[in-house]
């Protein structure tokens, strides 16, 4: 079995570890969303680092969610300096300036994604955005982040500053597989998070249906249709959500 078989292998169990345990956590997560959308609010998600990469798996995308909007911050990712990102992700004072051009408040829901759940920014992130009345989602690794402490002004981690948690269930330092030499490669927690990103969304669809009001989903713009369907869309939440048009 070579390493491209046991990183499939790994990735395969740590998914069926989250179908099995995580079912009625993912559960929630979807009846908070579909009701946010209901309500006329809307789905934040962020994540610092590699995270933001879920932050954005379901913002504008075909068969997604319309009502979505990620906080996004170039500091904060990796193109501009990856070794620089990670220093910002542990700056106290950075939330009130993300915040500034996103007003969460009572009604919405904030996925906020980190492995560790350590540092400032995602921890106090979900700190103040509770506090705005906004009901917050931890997507982590509970075996990471129960294995470290805090490194932020409260001492908390993610997961002790969300409403609701959901465990990835990856291993601390995400790299999953081991070689002879010790080294380990193969992180899983990008995977996984998106696969479970789009089944809440899916559940959100679902139950959008069953109570007779859709949810706004985007399709396709590469389907005969698929812009004038966007476009109104684009239309309806564009002063709403940064960066849509």
């Amino acid at each position: 079995m070579t390493a491209i078989d046991r990183y499939f292998s790994t990735l395969a169990e740590t998914l069926k570890r989250v179908t099995d345990t995580q079912g009625p956590a993912l559960e929630d997560a979807a009846r908070r969303i579909a009701r946010a959308f209901r309500e006329g609010r809307l789905l934040y998600t962020f994540g610092t680092g590699h995270g933001h990469l879920l932050a954005l798996e379901i913002f504008y995308r075909a068969g997604g969610a319309a009502p979505v909007c990620p906080i996004l911050d170039e500091d904060l990712m990796l193109h501009i300096s990856a070794a620089g990102s990670t220093q910002v992700e542990r700056d106290e004072t950075m939330v009130p300036k993300l915040l500034e051009r996103y007003p969460i408040g009572e009604g919405d829901v904030m996925i906020i994604a980190s492995n560790s759940g350590r540092n400032a920014v995602p921890v106090l992130m979900a700190a103040e955005a509770r506090r705005r009345g906004a009901y917050v989602i931890a997507l982590t690794s509970m075996a990471h982040s129960s294995s470290v402490s805090g490194r932020n002004p409260l001492g908390l981690r993610l997961f002790e500053t969300a409403d609701l948690v959901l465990d990835n269930g990856g291993v601390p330092g995400d790299a999953a597989v081991t070689f002879p030499d010790g080294s380990v490669a193969g992180p899983t927690s990008t995977a996984v998070g998106a696969a479970m990103l789009q089944a809440i969304l899916c559940r959100v669809r679902e139950i959008s249906l069953e109570e007779g009001k859709p949810a706004d989903f985007f399709v396709s713009s590469n389907i005969d249709g698929g812009d004038a369907i966007n476009e109104k869309l684009i239309e309806k939440y564009a002063d709403r959500i940064p960066g849509l048009k």
